[in-house]
């Protein structure tokens, strides 16, 4: 096992420290800051590109909704750069969207209805708790045809996940802590408007995050606090049997390489003191898994931290000209030195493309954040910003995702109050800002919940590839489905 700090490659070493060196010299801290109030260093936001006709640009810094556009109504028209609204369903969202053409060519959308349960549960249930399937062969027209109730999909918490290559969906019934590990799948590849249930069973164990390996044949879940780790033999879906456990280890999300033989896992850690994360990336070998072996083992191959890590949520897999990469992401803020997950010195790790083409060694590329995550953006007005001190909501990030594993241009993330942001990555080593899409929740607007404030994007997005479309889901508004726009599109084609 190898275990170290932060690696930078090169490149974007020299660039870190170039910006570092001019924003120092010219601005002091700025808004753009470089250092915490306690000098702890953080990397500079990602620089935003030009919005093009049809904006309706931020009157703030980089991500943020200030106090003052909702005392003068500006937030109820939002915000949006490069981007527009195809359609809209719906009025509450929580951690996934997915999308699946099935053999009949009919393209769906999935996505869970419930943020935290029960809490939701008095507001959600006149529209019907679940997951909510969506028939897309129209995306301008979506047209809900299900929605499954089971005991995983119900609290699904951030385990719904798909695998394309079986035309399954699994959830298992989770929260925050953590839940009892029903596992459900569903069999989506015949119509996948009116999915099948193939089995409900408590294989789990607890529940809270999950994982596919690429061929879908087994499921991984993890209970995050309830200190679980365990593998699901789905080859039979209607009889999951568990292979593998382990107890004592706080993961989050979990992804699996294309050969099934390599997991990157998003390693809370179990820490001491103020700090409700210790952990970063970790890589662990699960071939024994993958090829079936009697009483399997998993060994840990690498773990990698970066002094501005929040909590982990997830790290996704892709390869830039046959190199392998990560797109991680840290959801939420730590706490801070002085002990509140609001406060203005609290880490918030926004997101980073991580070089794996040495396992052992990986290494930090670049970061995705934007100004409004930085310790000195976040001391004084805006933390009056409606949202901004509710620990679960705030300027942070949640989910990222790309279009595809192999030569991806663009990055689509949910980042809770800023909404959907995009990325141009064709340079890894110096992404881009090139659009975003925001529709805060305003006071005296229609909403399920009459306490719902402000933007709660935290939904994986996913991609309509020939469409120019992403959807992702807001928490407090909905079912979003976003063309990209003025020739952003253009980087879904290689």
């Amino acid at each position: 096992m190898v275990v170290h700090e932060v690696r930078r490659a090169p490149a974007a070493r020299r660039l870190a420290v170039a910006v570092t060196v001019l924003l120092l010299g010219v601005a002091g801290l700025g808004l753009s800051g470089v250092m915490s109030a306690t000098g702890q260093a953080f990397p500079a936001p990602t620089p935003q590109g030009r919005c093009g006709p049809g904006a309706r640009p931020e009157t703030g810094v980089q991500g943020r909704v200030p106090l003052s556009d909702y005392t003068s109504g500006r937030v109820r028209r939002g915000y949006r750069c490069n981007t527009r609204q195809v359609s809209h369903q719906g009025a509450t969202g929580g951690f996934k969207v997915l999308r699946y053409t099935d053999r009949r060519g009919h393209t769906c959308a999935f996505y869970d209805s419930t943020l935290l349960f029960p809490k939701d549960v008095l507001f959600n249930a006149t529209k019907g708790l679940g997951v909510i399937v969506l028939d897309m062969d129209d995306p301008a027209e979506p047209k809900q045809t299900a929605t499954l109730t089971t005991p995983g999909m119900l609290s699904p918490h951030e385990s719904l996940l798909l695998n394309k290559k079986r035309g399954l969906i699994g959830a298992v019934l989770g929260s925050p802590l953590t839940n009892i590990g029903i596992l459900d799948l569903y069999d989506v590849k015949s119509d996948c408007r009116h999915p099948q249930l193939r089995s409900s069973t408590p294989t789990a164990i607890l529940g809270h995050e999950s994982g596919w390996s690429p061929d879908g044949k087994t499921y991984y879940a993890a209970s995050t606090g309830g200190q679980t780790f365990v593998a699901i033999d789905v080859t039979h879906p209607a009889h999951p049997k568990r292979i593998f456990q382990q107890f004592g280890v706080n993961y989050h999300g979990l992804r699996v390489s294309d050969d099934g033989n390599t997991m990157y896992v998003a390693n809370i850690g179990n820490p001491t003191g103020a700090r409700i994360s210790s952990g970063g990336l970790r890589i662990l070998d699960v071939s024994e898994i993958q090829d079936r072996e009697d009483s399997p083992r998993v060994h840990v191959i690498a773990d990698l931290s970066w002094p501005e890590h929040s909590i982990p949520q997830v790290a996704e897999p892709f390869t830039r000209n046959g190199k392998p990469y990560l797109l991680e992401v840290d959801e939420y803020a730590n706490f801070g030195l002085d002990g509140g997950l609001t406060q203005a010195n609290a880490p918030v790790g926004a997101a980073r493309i991580i070089d794996i083409s040495n396992p052992k060694r990986p290494e930090v590329v670049s970061e995705l954040r934007l100004a409004v995550h930085q310790p000195a953006a976040r001391h004084g007005a805006q933390q009056l910003d409606p949202g901004a001190l509710i620990p679960v909501q705030g300027y942070a990030g949640h989910y990222c995702s790309v279009p595809t594993r192999n030569d991806p241009k663009i990055v689509a993330c949910s980042f809770i109050l800023s909404g959907l942001r995009i990325f141009d990555i064709s340079k890894l080593d110096r992404p881009v800002e090139v659009g975003y899409f925001n529709k805060p929740t305003v006071p005296g607007t229609k909403s399920i919940n009459p306490t719902a404030l402000g933007a709660f994007a935290m939904s994986q997005p996913a991609w309509d590839v020939k469409g120019r479309t992403v959807w992702y889901a807001d928490a407090n508004s909905g079912f979003y489905a976003v063309r990209l726009t003025n020739g952003v599109g253009r980087l879904l084609h290689h």
